[in-house]
């Protein structure tokens, strides 16, 4: 017989531990669903941690909207609720006229997304920022930080279980039918199937939302939401180091570069590339890649040697945006309109996904009390 509950969120990323701590329970049974055996296992654990500013994302998109507000949430909460979290600030540099350029269209692009702390250095005050650093300019972006993901997660799981939220842990989800007063769905726990019967579904999947939309019933090739698998690998330096900022190259289409990330610890690294993949999980680092990286890195960072470097983690971005292609936002829709009532997809949650959770987790809120 099928257990009934009134909303079941499948993910337990941090955009929905996000959701189940935003949500209003009371006199609801909630239920997150998670095929790993912890929290946050994939996407939300393997990545630069940073809180980003929002000069990236072309105006009045999701993606803009929400890292804007998302990060004045997250440095609130993580205030608050004492969280490692550090402003420690960021340079996106240039070494060419062609560059410079392409930073005056970000700083512009910044300041229409509401980023008004956004200003160019000269080469001067680069090297007053950062001596060891070589760049003819940089776009310094004062209100970028890091965040210690983990402790964020446990803060928002601890929220949602204080609401009593339920979390099953190893239960993917293998079948999802409509019917008339919601949705069944089942699980596999324990090698057996159970079947929960739900009025609402929240789909946040990470790498898997658009297989759970689709066993849903939806159409994915026809609604265009169909993830494709970008490997992002990372590379320790081992040397002492006097970097006290986040430094970015100016962004590609795919992705923002391999770019200079620093962790609670002052450890630093570098990553991640961008690499498209078959949709296979593999965080295996290719240590043959630490002479791109190097390459990559020396024209900026000149005292940093290849044999510094040794093959730290990986990561994979669920991107709707394939190789090549022009910017996709981020999907978060009720898909009332395609016939499926109080089904809520968020497909597409790549970067800035971590800044932007506690954004997004409200933003379903409100289609969550609509329903």
């Amino acid at each position: 017989m099928a257990e009934k509950v009134d909303l079941i969120i499948i993910g337990a990323g941090v955009v929905g531990l996000a959701i189940a701590s935003e949500i209003e329970s009371q006199g609801q049974d909630i239920f997150i669903l998670e095929k790993n055996s912890s929290f946050g296992e994939e996407t939300s654990s393997r990545n630069s941690e940073v809180i980003h500013a929002g000069l990236y994302y072309p105006k009045d998109t999701l993606k803009a909207m929400t890292c804007v507000e998302g990060k004045n949430l997250l440095y609130e909460t993580c205030e608050k609720n004492n969280i490692f979290f550090k402003k420690i600030g960021k340079l996106i540099i240039a070494q060419s006229q062609a560059e410079e350029e392409k930073l005056e269209k970000l700083l512009k692009n910044g300041r229409e997304n509401g980023v008004d702390d956004l200003r160019i250095l000269s080469e001067k005050e680069v090297k007053e920022l950062e001596p060891d650093l070589k760049a003819k300019t940089a776009l310094y972006s004062p209100s970028t930080g890091i965040v210690d993901t983990h402790q964020l997660m446990q803060y928002l799981l601890q929220k949602a279980m204080s609401r009593k939220v339920e979390i099953l842990y190893q239960t993917p989800v293998i079948n999802i039918r409509k019917i008339s007063s919601g949705y069944e769905v089942v699980i596999l726990e324990s090698k057996k199937e159970y079947t929960f019967t739900s009025r609402m579904v929240v789909n946040c999947a990470g790498l898997n939302s658009d297989i759970i939309a689709q066993m849903a019933g939806i159409d994915i090739l026809n609604c265009d939401y169909l993830l494709k698998y970008c490997k992002g690998s990372y590379f320790q330096a081992h040397k002492l180091h006097s970097i006290k900022h986040l430094i970015y190259p100016v962004p590609t289409e795919v992705s923002l570069g391999i770019h200079v990330v620093l962790d609670k610890t002052g450890r630093l690294r570098l990553g991640p590339d961008a690499e498209y993949i078959n949709k296979e999980i593999n965080y295996q680092v290719d240590p043959s890649k630490g002479t791109l990286f190097y390459r990559s890195v020396k024209q900026f960072l000149p005292f940093i040697n290849e044999d510094d470097l040794s093959p730290d983690l990986a990561g994979i971005r669920p991107k709707l945006q394939g190789q090549d292609e022009d910017f996709r936002d981020f999907v978060i829709r009720h898909e009332e309109d395609k016939g499926y009532p109080g089904f809520i997809n968020l497909i597409g949650i790549d970067s800035p996904g971590l800044t932007a959770s506690l954004s997004i987790a409200k933003y379903v809120q409100k289609m969550i009390k609509d329903i």
